[in-house]
């Protein structure tokens, strides 16, 4: 029986490119996503990936949205903690609301999801977390705050449930990308993404699916003996 795995935000860029290819590789694949329902609709209709809907930041939502995916696939094995977004600005103007927002999505989100999904891998004995968190989390940048206080959070989040989880078969590891060719990134002004482009070493954008590449490996048996690990696919643009 396949094996099930959730990714949140996962029916566009990023979180797209990874449920395609965790389907291809023959998991069970649930997409969730927060509110583009179009967008929903034409990505399940053309990869036969069932999409459900709900806010990662409501943790009543979270647990309704597992238990309808249980009710249709089977038990959750897989978490990829995707789903993000942005309010960029810089601290003196940015709002509450744009504060709390993004931290309660980005790094609440992966609290929600986790709280409901790590009972039944612990009883299984077995379970893969990844989250998905952000070069930005790790060297910081202008106008990001928010951003990068919730991804830096991801990041010591892993590595304390990852010890949570060791005991009962359960990793739990990160991913950080660079700047990945996506419409959050196309969004950035054409001036401040050629300067940005400039500092990656490797003098171009990441690909989507060079994301999902890394995320199927983390969640193989192969990477058993990996976990409290954050994989760095940026370029070269920070390395540490």
């Amino acid at each position: 029986m396949a094996r099930v795995a959730v990714v949140t935000g996962g029916t566009r860029g990023i979180g797209q490119a990874i449920s395609v290819a965790l389907k291809e590789r023959g998991y069970a694949v649930a997409a969730n996503y927060g509110g583009d329902d179009a967008k929903a609709k034409s990505f399940a209709d053309a990869t036969g990936i069932s999409a459900y809907k709900w806010d990662v930041s409501d943790p009543d939502a979270c647990e309704a949205g597992l238990a309808k995916i249980e009710a249709d696939l089977g038990p959750v094995d897989v978490l990829i903690n995707n789903a993000g977004i942005t309010r960029d600005t810089i601290m003196l103007k940015m709002s509450y609301d744009q504060w709390k927002k993004v931290i309660d999505t980005n790094l609440g989100g992966c609290f929600n999801m986790a709280r409901v999904t790590f009972p039944g891998m612990r009883e299984r004995q077995w379970g893969r977390v990844v989250n998905i968190g952000s070069v930005n989390g790790q060297a910081g940048q202008y106008g990001q705050v928010n951003y990068a206080a919730a991804k830096s959070g991801i990041h010591g989040f892993t590595k304390a449930l990852a010890q949570e989880g060791a005991k009962f078969g359960i990793t739990v590891n990160a991913i950080a990308p660079g700047y990945i060719d996506t419409d959050m990134v196309a969004a950035v002004p054409d001036d401040v993404l050629g300067k940005i482009v400039a500092r990656i070493p490797v003098g171009r954008l990441g690909q989507a699916h060079e994301i999902a590449r890394g995320v199927t490996f983390l969640v193989s048996e192969n990477a058993g003996f990996i976990t409290g690990s954050t994989l760095s696919i940026n370029g070269g643009q920070h390395m540490y």
